[in-house]
């Protein structure tokens, strides 16, 4: 019972602080690759510190055959992250962050192409109200007003897309063990997008003042390092209801932060739309 407990708090306390991690973003002054360049590197230096603190060697001659579906999914993870920020952008940090929980939707879509999976009423039910949802979320009022608002979900959708690719990938992936591959999909995520940095917008860390440089070193240190540790140690130890369900406090922080702290507007058929993507994403975890 303690375990359950312990795996409980930690997932609960990294959904909570994956929540807070828009207004992080907004106080960051680089552009979307080069943060999310910069993610990749602090998480992968403190993952790597502890791995090799605890002495946890990555077995590379067992997982040769692997490694090229790690650095693809590492890759797909470095532009997830690109797309996610850029979001944060263009709308508000709720609707971005609703916008990019459209990933189980597309998993779900997906898998029965993939792994021979069958598609029943229940699922085919919850991709339509889902995709209602995100039909409300688009608020088509503010649409006419010509706002980038509509860029900002296509930016979470593509986000979306791309965290789908992530979790497919990961079901092919069978013989690495969770912080491993973690770490590996950093250090992928880095090969890649250090070049399309360098060739792109270039270096401008320097120009950071003293509340980026302290939210940059949240965003990689905590947010992505820890916060991952604390993801997959409890994801071994919870079961999968449980952690589905615990899982959705990332965007009622996310979206709870918006609205009170930072004041961005959510009108009702947003909530509404939100509530429909949430809630039949969720009642689709649980009827598996």
């Amino acid at each position: 019972m303690k375990r359950v407990f312990s795996a409980k708090t930690k997932m609960i306390l990294s959904m909570a602080v994956f929540g807070t991690l828009g207004p992080f973003v907004r106080s960051i002054s680089v552009c979307s690759a080069e943060l999310a360049l910069y993610r990749a590197v602090l998480a992968a230096v403190l993952l790597g510190a502890y791995l090799l603190l605890s002495k946890q060697r990555i077995p590379f001659t067992a997982i040769g055959k692997e490694l090229p579906l790690l650095f693809l999914s590492g890759a797909f993870m470095g532009f997830n992250w690109i797309l996610l920020f850029e979001a944060y952008k263009y709308t508000t940090v709720s609707v971005a962050t609703l916008s990019y929980y459209f990933a189980p939707v597309l998993v779900t879509l997906a898998c029965p192409l993939l792994f021979r999976e069958k598609t029943g009423p229940k699922q085919w039910l919850c991709f339509a109200m889902s995709t209602l949802g995100l039909v409300l979320i688009t608020g088509l009022g503010e649409l006419s007003h010509g706002s980038n608002h509509l860029l900002g979900i296509l930016f979470g959708l593509g986000a979306a897309v791309l965290y789908a690719s992530v979790v497919l990938l990961n079901k092919f992936i069978q013989n690495v063990a969770g912080l491993h591959r973690t770490f590996l999909q950093f250090l992928s995520a880095i090969c890649v997008l250090l070049p399309y940095v360098l060739l792109t917008s270039g270096v401008s860390l320097f120009a950071l003042n003293t509340v980026g440089w302290l939210s940059l070193l949240f965003v990689g240190f905590v947010h992505t390092g820890i916060n991952y540790c604390l993801y997959f140690s409890s994801l071994k130890e919870l079961p999968g209801q449980k952690a589905a369900i615990l899982s959705y406090i990332d965007p009622l922080v996310a979206v709870a932060i918006s609205v009170t702290l930072l004041g961005e507007p959510l009108s009702v058929l947003q909530l509404v739309g939100g509530a429909l993507i949430l809630g039949f994403t969720l009642y689709n975890e649980l009827s598996k």
